[in-house]
């Protein structure tokens, strides 16, 4: 398939809250390095700023970070306030907190709900904004609870510090937590083609019925996680690529987009052609039958 003009809106769009995007979003979790984190070598600074600001131009509206996000050199908010600063006024940042990394990389111990306003006033100074648009916790398995962590954020949102909240690595139980609270618009869990989860399975159906927004992460990367898109595609997935003349990845990106009118796609690289091949993923409507094939694959894993 041509990819050369085919721009985000293609994939349809969502609201986040009030917020209007795209549904074929921008995770920024790859733009500092070879790999996530503290893995592989450290981005070149002005080949990211170049992602973001084609990103921008392809029509890309939701850009997904963290200030946990960095490398030894880089960090995704500070290439995005270089990059797209002044925001144009349409474009929607959201962001996590909950977990934390200390200066030298390594995963230190997971905030506390009184920690989380430091955690938020750091995503505020990198991104050089007064508001974050939607701030998402992200479940840490030392808490079995999110009630503590989500109503310090509901009261931050209540200061003018926030304006829409979601939530992270979370089962249906921690969304009635979560809802009890305050209003959800997103819900972001880990959900690829090939990584059946019954419980994900049915946080994608609750949140289709209530109107909440369902953010997958990893779905083109799959098993492969922080290192990267996986390569391992089976022959389903890559039939079903040649019938389309598209990539295996932007098959698994157009399946994630087919599971909900309320699933956003929130694909990250640092590579321009990589970038401008998952913006057109979003063009791609594969047949009944081709859902049913590549369906039936991830039934069979699981």
């Amino acid at each position: 398939m041509s990819s050369q003009t085919i721009t985000a809106d293609a994939a349809g769009t969502w609201e986040l809250g009030d917020l209007p995007v795209h549904r074929l979003g921008f995770g920024a979790m790859r733009l500092t390095g070879s790999a996530a984190f503290h893995h592989g070598t450290p981005s070149d600074r002005a080949r990211s700023i170049a992602v973001l600001r084609k990103a921008i131009d392809l029509g890309v509206n939701h850009i997904d970070t963290a200030a946990f996000y960095f490398s030894s050199l880089r960090s995704a908010n500070e290439l995005i306030n270089s990059a797209l600063a002044p925001y144009p006024e349409d474009l929607v940042i959201v962001t996590k907190v909950g977990p934390y990394r200390a200066y030298d990389g390594e995963w230190a111990t997971s905030a506390r709900p009184e920690d989380l306003r430091g955690h938020v006033e750091e995503n505020l100074r990198q991104l050089g904004r007064d508001h974050l648009d939607v701030v998402n916790l992200r479940r840490m398995p030392r808490y079995d609870s999110i009630a503590e962590h989500f109503g310090a954020l509901a009261e931050l949102r209540e200061a003018g510090l926030i304006r829409h909240l979601g939530i992270s690595n979370v089962t249906r139980r921690h969304l009635a937590e979560a809802q009890a609270i305050a209003p959800v618009v997103c819900v972001q869990n880990r959900y690829a083609l090939d990584r059946p989860d019954p419980d994900s399975d049915e946080l994608l159906r609750v949140c289709d019925e209530e109107g909440i927004a369902f953010v997958p992460f990893y779905a083109v990367a799959g098993e492969a996680g922080e290192q990267g898109a996986t390569t391992a595609h089976d022959e389903d997935v890559r039939a079903v690529a040649r019938a389309h003349g598209a990539s295996p990845a932007q098959i698994r990106l157009a399946w994630t987009l087919h599971q909900g009118p309320h699933v956003l796609a929130i694909p990250g690289t640092g590579n321009p052609d990589h970038l401008t091949e998952n913006v057109a993923a979003g063009a791609i409507r594969l047949t009944d039958e081709e859902l049913k094939r590549l369906d039936s694959r991830r039934h069979e894993a699981g």
